[in-house]
């Protein structure tokens, strides 16, 4: 079972679907039909069939439909976007957000929003998930976005590269940036991806920074593309 099926499994179709999540306007309805639709962007992107993306989609609650057409559609399209994304010439760029990238980093981009949208899901409807090592899709993913918590906020990224040492579920090590660097991030793959997606406040995931930069880092880190969204505050959930 992927995390995709493994999210799919514990969404709620009776009145929760209907339920607000932590991410203010976003219903667990709302989060799933979002789901949908960037796997149908990837898949749009890997077939060139569609226009290039410019934006993440949002769809408006009066088009949401019921829980179970909208889950079929998520099912269909992320299993569409996976045999897409993998049929891929792997080195060629694809349209995506305005840009290009690669099968492999749109892939990963559909991991973090599992992984994200996933979090805002469970945290609502009271469940635990699982994270095995596939979570290192998404903790690289995070790794290569760091610049766009700075874009962001207006301010320009440093020339300055981090060195990440991230933890993962089996206990592996997974280093990311040059060893001598002396900015370092230094954490446990689901507290980093729950800090980079925004699903948590750093007070409250266990991610240390080493050096001015790699601290300020922490204070803005995110992901996705875009402008900055309020996240979640301070002891709003409690550390792991």
């Amino acid at each position: 079972m992927d995390d995709g099926d493994e999210l799919d499994a514990l969404v709620p179709l009776d009145e929760q679907w209907y339920s607000q999540t932590p991410a203010p306007g976003w219903t667990v309805g709302r989060q799933v039909a979002h789901l949908a639709d960037v796997a149908a962007m990837a898949r749009a992107a890997a077939a060139r069939t569609g226009p290039d993306a410019n934006g993440t989609p949002r769809r408006p609650l009066e088009l949401i439909e019921g829980p179970e057409p909208t889950v079929r559609r998520w099912r269909t399209e992320r299993a569409a976007a996976a045999r897409a994304l993998g049929a891929a010439e792997q080195e060629r760029d694809l349209p995506w957000l305005g840009g290009t990238a690669g099968p492999s980093l749109i892939a990963a981009a559909l991991a973090m929003e599992v992984f994200g949208h996933g979090q805002d899901i469970v945290d609502t409807v009271g469940r635990g998930r699982t994270h095995t090592d596939r979570i290192g899709h998404v903790v690289w993913f995070g790794v290569r976005t760091r610049d766009f918590g700075y874009r962001a906020h207006g301010l320009e990224p440093p020339e300055t590269r981090f060195r990440f040492e991230i933890t993962a579920p089996s206990g592996a090590l997974w280093g990311f940036g040059p060893d001598d660097a002396d900015q370092r991030v230094i954490a446990p793959a689901v507290d980093f991806c729950l800090l980079v997606t925004c699903r948590r406040h750093r007070d409250d995931v266990d991610v240390k920074a080493a050096g001015r930069e790699a601290d300020r880092w922490l204070g803005i880190a995110q992901s996705y593309p875009g402008p900055a969204g309020a996240g979640r505050g301070p002891g709003q959930f409690r550390r792991r």
